[in-house]
């Protein structure tokens, strides 16, 4: 078992999946986020009624330490008040792949001024 997990999203329109896809992509949250570009159709409950959503699918790759992150930054740009969001573990994959991943989620190292390294 690996560290990296796929996350699914559903979003209302390409253009909020595309919006949260590109967000999340930048704040290296996620290494790439694919959008289904089909509509599918979601069935599900919602306060006490069955409703039925063309909804746009992002499959999100990630790594497991960044999910709380990730989950937050989707709730922020989400317009449903309780979007999905399902994390599935990723068993194995391509070496190359998921170094790529861990490259790609990896924080930006923050740049330290030598001098503020020196004595005063």
């Amino acid at each position: 078992m690996t560290d990296k997990r796929v996350v699914l999203v559903t979003c209302s329109s390409q253009e909020e999946a595309s919006r949260i896809a590109r967000s999340v992509v930048s704040a290296r949250l996620a290494a790439c986020v694919t959008i289904l570009d089909s509509p599918v159709r979601s069935v599900y409950r919602w306060k006490g009624r069955i409703e039925t959503a063309m909804e746009f699918l992002l499959v999100i790759k990630t790594r497991r330490a960044r999910l709380r992150a990730l989950e937050s930054a989707v709730a922020a740009l989400h317009s449903y008040q309780t979007p999905e969001f399902i994390a599935l573990p990723v068993a194995e994959g391509s070496r190359k792949y998921l170094a790529w991943l861990d490259e790609c989620v990896r924080p930006k190292r923050k740049t330290v001024s030598h001098a503020r390294l020196r004595p005063s």
